[in-house]
């Protein structure tokens, strides 16, 4: 499950995928089809790979918590997340016992739940499977040749010849 092209804008509803890199933002377009459009370096944006959720011992980020609740669901469809507040709150309990439910809002599990179910539609949350290659590919970069073209030095002119003004050189008589 790769989450880093993946980023929420806020005021704005749903998830977005990254595009392109402009010079004063960047270009997205909705998960599940969609106009593109430019984000400006104003916006409040949030990566999906940044984000974590508080519980008592350390917080955990949110690719580990689809994690775990796609185990537990064998890879169905989360509840609605228009569910009740109480619905919603026993969801995350399921899954994560140790949530901290003082610094964890209602409104957070929404969009937790939403999310999930929208990466789910994509499918966004399948584990990615990583070749042999790729793996030793990844631990070992290749190494670049490093080629330094040798300046050759700029030729000096020789304090006997001169140029006048038609470019023609003229030597100097001592």
């Amino acid at each position: 499950m790769n989450l880093s092209s993946i980023i929420s804008i806020t005021g704005q509803s749903g998830l977005f995928k990254i595009v392109s890199q402009t010079k004063n933002g960047i270009i997205v377009e909705p998960l599940g089809g969609g106009r593109r459009f430019p984000v400006h370096g104003a916006q409040r944006v949030s990566s999906l790979e940044d984000i974590s959720i508080y519980t008592y011992e350390e917080d955990m980020l949110l690719a580990e918590v689809f994690k775990k609740i796609s185990d537990g669901l064998d890879g169905k469809e989360a509840i609605s997340h228009k569910s009740s507040a109480q619905d919603l709150k026993d969801f995350l309990a399921k899954f994560l016992p140790n949530y901290d439910q003082e610094r964890v809002y209602n409104s957070d599990i929404k969009k937790l739940v939403q999310w999930y179910n929208i990466l789910h539609k994509e499918g966004l949350l399948k584990e990615e499977k990583k070749t042999e290659k790729e793996s030793k590919a990844k631990a070992k970069p290749k190494e670049k040749k490093n080629e330094k073209k040798v300046k050759k030095p700029a030729n000096k002119k020789s304090a006997a010849t001169n140029t006048n003004k038609t470019g023609a050189k003229d030597k100097k008589k001592d």
